[in-house]
């Protein structure tokens, strides 16, 4: 199909309105991969003094205010799009630039993410195989795959999903029957995952900066409102998702905590590898042997691999959508492949970006991912006092004050708070690219001089939320 079709079908058909709450729902869970809460439970363990799932807990809190906002939003403009378009439509167009600018370190990440889950996995199960190894095949893979089609990913993601959570239920019924044993604390229920002594506020909140990242792909429900029955759906499905999410990472959280009460049990020796990587293979070895390793590590390998297909979808498209408003170079970045109808350039970038994890380990990359979405959910709960307080003047009742200012102040403050507890390093990156974003921005629009180039939302911008380009 040429790129005129191609341009077509984006910009003049509608998206077909069949997918009912529980779906948009179940895609939202599936991007957000469950079984991550065991893939950083190490670290988290470590940064918060044990104390695991009140991390979880009170990022969950911020999650909860932030959603009421994106959902607030979502009724409010019904378009396809995520914080930039809310920053841009209620506050100005350079604004919503820079937050999509800063977005764009998730979207370029994210696959990183994935692939250093799936190296820890391979190195747990293959320790003599150097890792570098599984990088390399696992970029070429997901590159390769996505390069030949773009289809949607929905049906595999709740398929995973399921098996993800399942494979999580036996795991926390095997650890209910140690803790009864006698193992971990020796008690189902105790509040030590919770507090103790030595835990501190700054600690958990530092905690909290990182499980904020298992969170991260709750706001892509808000791209589904084209296609949801009714545009309705999504408040409800977007507080839905955030609330399953959170049950699912205190639950699974809190049941770990008991088993392994102190983090030191994934450093033997000191060795903080371990640590820094997957603790899901350990834990699973722990709890069940080599059975249970190779069950919950294939659970978690499906799902992160299917995440990791997604995701890499995602950025390719985003970029496209880049390209063709000419943000970026639209030779390159807005290019599709004739053969393919897949914008082969950006996924194969992408790709090589994703070798950059044979370098980093799993805590920086989520430190990082963590600023973009941060600063993302702070400018989306701006957004509502700016639309609904500011520009359609809804605040002289007490009752729109307190929906329209007070609450998303207070996500607004939560979120700012996490914020500044960021890892330094990826503080001072993000500030980087945050400025590397306003040099382009004085760039495109000539110092201000004229109207940016906008992010087009009608554009497909994830893996399986829109048309897929070899459908069209």
């Amino acid at each position: 199909m040429s790129k005129t079709a191609v341009k077509g079908v984006a910009k003049g058909a509608n998206l077909k309105r069949n997918l009912g709450l529980w779906a948009i729902v179940g895609l939202g869970l599936g991007y957000m991969t469950p079984t991550v809460v065991f893939d950083t439970f190490g670290m988290v363990a470590r940064d918060t003094n044990n104390v695991v799932p009140l991390a979880y807990l009170v990022a969950l809190i911020v999650m909860v205010f932030t959603a009421i906002s994106y959902g607030k939003m979502a009724g409010a403009i019904p378009s396809a799009g995520s914080a930039y378009t809310y920053v841009r439509e209620s506050m100005h167009p350079n604004v919503g630039f820079l937050v999509g600018w800063t977005s764009l370190i998730d979207y370029m990440l994210l696959p990183m993410v994935n692939c250093l889950i799936i190296r820890s996995y391979l190195e747990a199960i293959f320790p003599g195989v150097p890792g570098w190894i599984w990088v390399v095949a696992y970029c070429v893979l997901t590159t390769s795959v996505i390069y030949l089609t773009m289809r949607g990913t929905s049906n595999l993601n709740g398929i995973l999903l399921v098996f993800s959570i399942i494979v999580m239920a036996v795991f926390i019924v095997m650890v209910w029957a140690q803790l009864a044993g006698g193992e971990g604390v020796g008690s189902v229920a105790d509040m030590q995952p919770f507090f103790h002594d030595g835990v501190t506020a700054s600690a958990v909140l530092m905690g909290a900066t990182i499980v904020c990242f298992s969170f991260i792909g709750f706001d892509a429900v808000t791209m589904y409102v084209e296609e949801a029955r009714s545009p309705k759906l999504v408040p409800r499905a977007l507080l839905l998702t955030v609330a399953l999410g959170g049950a699912i990472f205190l639950i699974a959280g809190y049941f770990a905590q008991l088993r392994f009460p102190a983090w030191e049990e994934f450093a033997p020796g000191g060795d903080m590898q371990f640590i820094e990587d997957s603790t899901l293979p350990l834990m699973g070895e722990a709890v069940g042997g080599p059975v249970l390793m190779a069950v919950l590590t294939a659970a978690g390998f499906a799902a992160t691999l299917a995440s990791g297909l997604a995701s890499h979808a995602s950025v390719s498209r985003m970029l496209l959508v880049m390209g063709r408003n000419n943000v970026l170079p639209k030779k390159y970045f807005g290019f599709i492949n004739a053969k393919t109808h897949t914008p082969t350039f950006n996924i194969v970038l992408t790709g090589v970006v994703c070798m950059l994890a044979v370098a980093f380990t799993l805590e920086m990359i989520a430190a990082f991912i963590n600023y973009g979405a941060l600063i993302a959910f702070s400018f989306v709960n701006i957004s509502v006092i700016a639309w609904f307080a500011i520009r359609k003047g809804r605040r002289k009742t007490p009752r729109d004050i307190f929906k329209y200012i007070v609450m998303p102040l207070i996500g607004f403050g939560m979120t700012v708070i996490l914020w500044v507890n960021l890892h330094l390093d990826a503080l001072i990156g993000g500030v980087a690219w945050t400025l590397i974003g306003l040099g382009y921005l004085l760039f495109l629009t000539k110092g201000f001089k004229k109207k940016v180039a906008s992010f087009d939302e009608d554009q497909p911008v994830t893996g399986f939320n829109k048309i897929p380009l070899d459908e069209q």
